[in-house]
């Protein structure tokens, strides 16, 4: 950054934050004006097929990055082939959230197709423009021109979409710097990615050692009856945040007026949520890791474990649907409009195979809260660097 200078110039077209060698004021150009639009492949599902294209959707977009853990083949030979350096453009979909997203097609990923709700835009200039598509600016042009009743941009709308567009040496040299900066994202996106496959594994080895004891909850879960006596305050338990302040997590609080009879809970206790959600259709398992004590609400079930080892065990075993649901589905009875129906006892009527060795659990249970720590910190860190490319961007863009 040391030869990157701040631009006091006061002028629209005159980036905040720029290399020093460049002076020169920014021109505005449409989309539509140096490159054009292509449109995406339609077909039925009588045309999928195992030998066929790979046809790029929505779901294969993420993070700015192709991913193929979702992918459809397509019998066709009449279809748009993408190219190196194509942005392909999330056009149509269910979600607004999700219309504008864009990838950049490498050379590995050229020749295959894509869908109908997808576009690519091509240009000579995509190195450069596809950072731009990262912009605040985009974004926002992006919600201004979605379709009344259905979530979508047209090509005749992303061809008027008006962009900042510097000399060609400025725009290699800031798409090589903000290049960079992106590689460091992947880069640090792959370090949380290999670590949650690591504790992913570990917590399926939890479910599969079958060299340990087969044990009932209730001899290592015991219900904690304490109600909100003293005003505490208020948590819920989601997926990825366990137990959260229910205030930092949703926006507001959604307890009722009255708390005196929700559920205290203390640090290392076990919750059930009881309530579907996503791939738990049964309810979430959660330990809280809070240092106070905290209230939730009376419809979740709260047991102290026999020690917060045995507790942490339990937390990471089910964090995997399939051992959440495994252990839930003869426990449960849904009830009408997918309402849980079991009881805080009933909850503990089931077995799952644990450790009884004292030091075994606790070296478990330590080296898991280490990787889950790690975790953490890692997605810190890539928070930062999110954040310092949103600066450039914002401070880089006209």
């Amino acid at each position: 950054m040391t030869k990157i200078q701040k631009d006091n110039k006061n002028v629209a077209k005159f980036p905040n934050l720029r290399f020093p060698e460049f002076t020169e004021e920014w021109e505005t150009k449409k989309l539509g004006e140096i490159g054009e639009i292509v449109n995406g492949l339609t077909y039925s599902p009588n045309d999928i097929a195992e030998n066929g294209v790979l046809v790029l959707r929505s779901s294969n977009v993420q993070n700015r990055s192709l991913a193929f853990e979702d992918n459809v083949y397509v019998r066709t030979d009449n279809y748009n082939p993408v190219q190196e350096n194509d942005i392909l453009i999330c056009v149509r979909n269910g979600s607004k959230n999700l219309i504008g997203k864009n990838a950049l097609i490498n050379k590995e990923n050229e020749g295959v197709a894509f869908g109908a709700f997808m576009s690519i835009y091509r240009s000579s200039f995509n190195t450069f423009l596809f950072h731009w598509f990262d912009t605040n600016e985009y974004k926002e042009i992006v919600y201004k021109n979605l379709g009344a009743t259905i979530n979508s941009i047209n090509g005749s709308d992303l061809r008027k979409f008006k962009v900042p567009f510097p000399s060609i040496e400025e725009q290699k040299k800031l798409a090589s710097f903000l290049s960079i900066v992106d590689e460091r994202i992947q880069t640090q996106n792959k370090i949380i990615e290999q670590l949650e496959t690591l504790i992913k594994g570990l917590c399926q080895n939890l479910a599969n050692n079958k060299q340990w004891e087969k044990q009932y909850l209730r001899n290592i879960l015991t219900e904690r009856k304490e109600t909100n006596k003293d005003n505490l305050p208020i948590f819920s338990v989601s997926v990825s945040k366990g137990v959260i302040n229910q205030i930092e997590y949703l926006g507001r609080s959604f307890a009722s007026r009255n708390t005196t009879n929700y559920n205290v809970v203390h640090f290392g206790d076990v919750v059930y949520t009881k309530s579907p959600t996503g791939e738990f259709p049964s309810g979430i398992i959660k330990q809280s890791f809070i240092s106070e004590n905290v209230a939730v609400s009376p419809l979740y079930g709260v047991y102290e474990p026999k020690n917060v080892y045995i507790g942490s065990i339990l937390h990471y075993y089910f964090n995997s649907p399939i051992n959440a649901n495994n252990y839930l589905h003869s426990l449960v009875q849904k009830g009408a409009k997918n309402t849980i129906n079991i009881t805080n006892q009933r909850f503990l009527d089931n077995t799952i195979f644990l450790p009884t060795d004292e030091k075994e659990v606790e070296n478990i249970a330590s080296l898991l809260n280490n990787i889950d720590q790690k975790i953490q910190t890692e997605e810190a860190i890539l928070t930062q660097f999110e954040n310092q490319k949103k600066y450039l961007l914002n401070q880089m863009f006209v």
